[in-house]
């Protein structure tokens, strides 16, 4: 089967689903264009900051568009590429984005509270101290499978027989960790500005790309040549500011200028196959039995993960989203939008794979990021755009959609920690609870577990995130069908994700 085909038939399913699904929801549930969000109540220019709709909308893609959706819907073809379609398709429109938006919303609805908060008044304590507890946990993992993802995609050195030597793609990978410091750079630099001059419209999008491109000349100009260790401790250094700094000055700039970068890799991909039309050379279906992965129950569920439907995005939707939405009008687009759009990207990443596997269906070799990555490159040099130029974009934009979630986690598990450690009367609480609620210190006791972790390695890491993942959804979707009973809406819109 053609992939092209295979793309128009996703989209338009995904498009309409948002048209018609997504407002049916957001209609039954309840929207209010003029009430106040908890963003404007509680704006304190750190956590709480009233933003434009785009902008929460590029946060919450960037954030939730990590390793899933590409990682996943790869490593999940080896069932056929057939059923790992259909979970995306139904999944995203039913499960995913359905989840993401009812978090979103729930959160909203209840002065900006994460989803450890909302059980404690929908559940009880002991429900809430189990739940961040296992988030706090969760945060963990995905602090140290992302970290070890990032630092082995910018690692200039390779070890042979003991020796560590210079990597043919030495160059390519310190110009897209360059890329990467100065991206952060030019985020910091934008998000001052757009504070204090207060950009909207066409200026903010010109200004996003400037910045945006002037990383890319920047870092492809001057590589930066480091082993994997270094870009580890710089990984970790930077979630660190990420997580105590004002969501303005550094993630939302970020994650903003991200979303062209991900656009552009997405278009290109697209447009590689439209020209390319490359045919579907993986097999429509191999068996329920798979020898290195398993029975397709779970495991097709388990794997797909962020592509379909994933804990983690009512993290984002609850943890930071909520705070910096200025309108409940853009509810839509943030919770239900952006995760249709990662299942997009995930039926895209599944379409490179299907065009890079041989005639007789024997899938390409590498890792999924490296299969994506390489396949988006040649559609970008068929176009005429020099390869080093191609390499060093699309490891970087494989890069930063690990290291977007990143920086959103390693926030989302500071505050998980607070809130676990945390008592209404703050003031008068023990000195040791105090301690253990200051941001900084909680930051960093959450970032030396996650340290500790990433000695364990990514492919050891990844099985444990896909399983914690999908029970993380599993009891975000108990809360919300809580929250929709309890408050007189409907709870038959989450019948199809909770089953």
């Amino acid at each position: 089967m053609n992939t092209l085909v295979i793309v128009l038939i996703a989209a338009v399913c995904l498009i309409a689903a948002y048209a018609l699904y997504g407002r049916w929801l957001a209609k039954k549930w309840g929207i209010d264009p003029n009430a106040k969000t908890p963003a404007v109540v509680h704006n304190d220019g750190q956590d709480y900051v009233p933003t434009d709709g785009l902008t929460v909308f590029a946060h919450q893609f960037s954030s939730i568009a990590g390793a899933g959706p590409v990682t996943g819907a790869i490593q999940a073809a080896a069932f056929g590429w057939l059923p790992v379609l259909l979970w995306i398709i139904l999944g995203g429109i039913f499960f995913g984005a359905v989840t993401d938006f009812g978090a979103l919303y729930a959160s909203v609805k209840n002065d900006g509270k994460s989803m450890g908060l909302l059980i404690e008044k929908y559940i009880g304590k002991t429900g809430r101290k189990l739940f961040l507890g296992f988030c706090w946990l969760f945060c963990l993992i995905v602090i140290a499978a992302f970290a070890d993802m990032v630092a082995d995609t910018f690692n200039a050195y390779v070890v042979t027989d003991g020796v560590q030597t210079l990597s043919d793609s030495a160059t390519v990978n310190g110009a897209a960790g360059s890329i990467s410091l100065f991206f952060i750079l030019f985020a910091a630099v934008f998000g001052v500005l757009q504070h204090k001059i207060k950009l909207t419209g066409w200026k903010e999008v010109a200004l996003g790309l400037v910045f945006t491109v002037l990383a890319f000349v920047c870092g492809m100009n001057l590589p930066v040549i480091l082993g994997k260790d270094m870009w580890i401790y710089i990984a970790f250094a930077y979630i660190f500011l990420a997580a105590v700094l004002p969501m303005w000055f550094v993630m939302q700039p970020r994650d903003y200028m991200s979303t062209f970068m991900f656009i552009g890799m997405i278009a290109g991909a697209v447009l590689g196959l439209i020209f390319a039309h490359p045919d579907m050379n993986l097999p429509a279906f191999t068996g329920f039995q798979n020898e290195s992965l398993g029975t397709l129950f779970p495991i097709l569920f388990v794997t797909v993960a962020c592509g379909a439907v994933s804990g983690f995005h009512s993290l984002v939707s609850s943890g930071t989203s909520s705070k910096t939405v200025s309108n409940e009008k853009d509810m839509l687009k943030v919770g239900y939008g952006a995760m249709i759009l990662e299942s997009l990207l995930a039926v895209v990443a599944l379409c490179v794979a299907g065009a890079a596997a041989s005639a007789d269906g024997t899938a390409a070799t590498g890792t999924p990021f490296q299969i994506f990555s390489s396949g988006v490159a040649g559609f970008l040099e068929m176009f005429g755009i020099p390869v080093y130029v191609a390499q060093s974009f699309m490891t970087m934009c494989v890069s930063a959609l690990a290291f977007t979630t990143l920086d959103s986690v390693c926030r989302i598990g500071r505050m998980s920690f607070q809130e676990l450690f945390s008592v209404d009367d703050m003031e008068h609480a023990e000195g040791w609870r105090k301690v253990l609620c200051n941001k900084y210190v909680s930051t960093l006791i959450t970032l030396v577990f996650g340290y500790i972790l990433t000695q364990v390695g990514y492919s050891n890491i990844w099985p444990l995130f896909g399983s914690a993942n999908q029970l993380l959804s599993a009891l975000v979707l108990i809360t919300l069908c809580v929250f929709l009973k309890v408050t007189g809406r409907t709870m038959k819109t989450l019948v199809p994700p909770f089953v």
